[in-house]
C-alpha cells in the first residue's frame, strides 16, 4: 500500500507542481489584456523559427553527444539507434522530462545488452559537464553584471550553492563509504577509465553549446520584444534550468514562473510570462513531432532486441555496428 502511494504521488507530482504554477503566474500574477498584448507585439514567425531550431540543435547536440559517452565508455552502439531511442522518447518527454529520460535509459539499456549501471554512468557524464559549464557560466558572468553582488544575489546565491554542492559531492565520494561502494561497482570502473583527454572534449562541446544557448535565447527574446541584456541572460540561463528540473507537465507553469522570476526589473512581466508560455507551446509541438517521426523506428528496434532475447540469440549484428563503424 504504501509503495503504491508512492508511486501515485510521483506520477501525480508534475500535474500538482503545473497546476500550482499555473494557477500562481495566470491566475494571480498576469493581466490577461498585457498578456495579449506582449504577444501581438511579437514577431512569432521569426520567434517560432528561431526557437524551433533551438529545439532541434539540443535535440541533436544532446543524442550526439550522449552516443558518443556510450560508445566511449561502454560498447560501440551504432548512432542511428541512439537517434531512433532519444527521438521516440521525445513523445513522452511532451508530458514529462523525467518519463522521458526513463524512457531512454530503457531503451538504451536493451541496446547495451543490460549494461543499466554503465548505461546510467556514461549518460550522466553529460549532464555533469553541463552542470559544471552552467555553473562556470553564471560565476563569470556575476563578475561582470551591472551592480554586482548586491543587485543580483539570486544568482551569487545559486552559484555559491552550486559550487558548494560540487565540493560536498567530491568529498564525500572520495572519503566516504559510498565512493568505497562506486568503485567496486561497474559505474566505478568506468570512472576510473574517465581520463583528461577523454573528458575535455565532451566539456568543451558543452562550452560550445552554452554558447550557442546564450546566442539564440537572446535572439528569441528581441523577437518578442523583451529588451533582456545578453549578458542577464548568461547570467542567469542557469538558473532557469535548475527551475526546469523540477516536475511538471511540459514545463508548463515552471518555465513561466521562472522567466518572470529571473528577470523581473529587466522586462515587463507580462511580456516574460508570454514569451515562456509560448516557448512551451512550441517545444511541445515540436518534441510531439519529433516522437511521431522517430517512435516507429524505436517500437521496431526494442521489439528486434526483444526477440533475440526471448530466443536466446545474439543481438543482430545490425543493431550493433553502424555502416561506418570500422
Amino acid at each position: 500500500m504504501r509503495r503504491f502511494a508512492h508511486r501515485l504521488f510521483r506520477h501525480l507530482l508534475p500535474w500538482l507542481v503545473s497546476g500550482l504554477a499555473l494557477g500562481w503566474v495566470f491566475g494571480f500574477k498576469t493581466d490577461w489584456q498585457a498578456l495579449l498584448a506582449a504577444t501581438a507585439r511579437a514577431d512569432v514567425p521569426r520567434f517560432v523559427a528561431i526557437q524551433a531550431i533551438d529545439k532541434l540543435v539540443f535535440f541533436a547536440a544532446w543524442t550526439l553527444i550522449q552516443a558518443a559517452a556510450i560508445r566511449t565508455f561502454v560498447l560501440p552502439v551504432p548512432v542511428g539507434s541512439v537517434v531512433s531511442i532519444r527521438g521516440g522518447s521525445e513523445l513522452v518527454r511532451a508530458v514529462h522530462n523525467s518519463l522521458g529520460d526513463g524512457l531512454f535509459l530503457i531503451g538504451l539499456s536493451r541496446l547495451a545488452r543490460g549494461r543499466t549501471t554503465e548505461i546510467l554512468g556514461a549518460t550522466t557524464l553529460p549532464f555533469v559537464c553541463h552542470f559544471l559549464v552552467l555553473l562556470t557560466q553564471a560565476t563569470l558572468s556575476l563578475a561582470l553584471l551591472d551592480g554586482g553582488l548586491a543587485a543580483n544575489r539570486d544568482v551569487a546565491w545559486s552559484a555559491a550553492i552550486g559550487w558548494a554542492v560540487l565540493v560536498a559531492g567530491v568529498v564525500m565520494l572520495r572519503t566516504g563509504r559510498s565512493w568505497r561502494w562506486l568503485s567496486a561497482s561497474s559505474l566505478g570502473a568506468l570512472i576510473d577509465r574517465l581520463t583528461w583527454r577523454r573528458f575535455l572534449p565532451f566539456l568543451g562541446t558543452f562550452v560550445c553549446l552554452a554558447s550557442f544557448d546564450v546566442l539564440i535565447q537572446g535572439l528569441a527574446v528581441h523577437s518578442f520584444g523583451l529588451p533582456i541584456p545578453w549578458l542577464a541572460l548568461a547570467a542567469r540561463i542557469p538558473l532557469l534550468y535548475a527551475a526546469m528540473s523540477l516536475p511538471s507537465f511540459g514545463s508548463f507553469g515552471t518555465r513561466e514562473l521562472a522567466w518572470s522570476a529571473a528577470f523581473a526589473g529587466l522586462a515587463p512581466h507580462d511580456g516574460l510570462v508570454a514569451y515562456a508560455f509560448a516557448t512551451n507551446a512550441v517545444f511541445l509541438v515540436m518534441n510531439v513531432g519529433v516522437g511521431a517521426i522517430f517512435l516507429p523506428r524505436a517500437i521496431e528496434l526494442v521489439a528486434q532486441l526483444r526477440r533475440a532475447e526471448a530466443l536466446g540469440e545474439s543481438v543482430p549484428e545490425p543493431l550493433l555496428h553502424d555502416a561506418v563503424d570500422p
